[in-house]
């Protein structure tokens, strides 16, 4: 017995030294390096600021719309629905996020939605939505702000994010940056 149970005590006590000290400062020092030390992108416009890189609720017809939420935007409980692609519950979410897109766009067809723009992520703190999202929105928001079509769609193609190196990812437009850009040009 007691040849196993000290290598089992020397490995518990290796294993909290590591995980607890070393690994951590490690994780500290790196995101130190990051930018804003690593606590994320902020931006402030207007005496207020933002946090870039978590999900912001966009849902007045002058805004582009964000991708929707399971949990609400709070990034203290970040996680998907869990529910599976069958689900009832989840394609009544679902098809009641198309009937309210489809409400607030009439010109555009139920087949014509990208996903993104009816089905969190999962984290459900995802703050990009995909070009064709942002530009299916544009006839809708050149509409209520009286702006010109080729004005917006100029302004998504400006805040398109390419993929990283040109290989990794997919294009990708940050729902925040690109409706402060937008309320920048009244």
């Amino acid at each position: 017995m007691k040849q196993h149970i000290f290598p089992a005590l020397r490995l518990t006590f290796v294993c909290l030294v590591f995980f607890m000290g070393i690994y951590t400062l490690a994780v500290y020092g790196i995101a130190q390096l990051a930018a804003n030390n690593g606590k994320g992108e902020m931006i402030t416009q207007n005496g207020k600021t933002y946090y870039a890189n978590i999900g912001q609720s966009f849902t007045d017809d002058k805004y582009f719309y964000s991708r929707p939420s399971v949990v609400a935007y709070n990034a203290a409980g970040s996680g998907g629905s869990n529910k599976g692609p069958t689900n009832p519950d989840y394609l009544a979410e679902v098809q009641a996020r198309i009937d309210t897109f489809l409400i607030h766009n009439p010109e555009v067809k139920k087949l014509e939605i990208p996903s993104d723009l009816v089905t969190a992520s999962g984290s459900g703190l995802d703050p990009h939505i995909s070009e064709q999202a942002a530009q299916i929105q544009v006839k809708r928001i050149a509409k209520v702000r009286e702006i010109k079509e080729e004005t917006l769609a100029k302004l998504v193609e400006q805040q398109t994010e390419k993929p990283l190196f040109g290989l990794f990812g997919t294009e990708k437009i940050n729902v925040l940056k690109l409706n402060l850009a937008l309320d920048n040009l009244n």
